[in-house]
């Protein structure tokens, strides 16, 4: 199921791109956190039976999703095109969100 879940996959893609940034060592540990947490969070969230777990775990997902585009705003040279990857990934996760209330 997950191999057809858009938004999984377009996580999967973040988490790989924002691994490849150079990158102080306290904010690249910050980032793949984070950039982790979205997509374990949307696997996590996807397996769950409930409309309101689901949402739970889609919005954790956001929120980590918020946490990387502030350590992108943080860096000196500008990541467009990572950025441009997470603001899809946003409306992704937060269509998600919206299909579940």
């Amino acid at each position: 199921m997950l191999k057809n879940f858009r938004s999984y996959s377009i996580s999967i893609e973040f988490y790989r791109a924002a691994l490849a940034l150079a990158l102080p060592s306290h904010l690249k540990d910050q980032l793949r956190r984070a950039a982790s947490s979205i997509t374990l969070n949307l696997a996590e969230g996807s397996g769950k039976t409930t409309h309101a777990d689901q949402r739970r775990f889609y919005a954790i997902a956001m929120g980590s999703l918020r946490e990387c585009q502030a350590v992108l705003a943080l860096l000196e040279n500008p990541q467009p095109q990572l950025e441009a990857l997470a603001d899809k990934l946003g409306a992704h996760i937060f269509k998600l969100m919206q299909s579940r209330e």
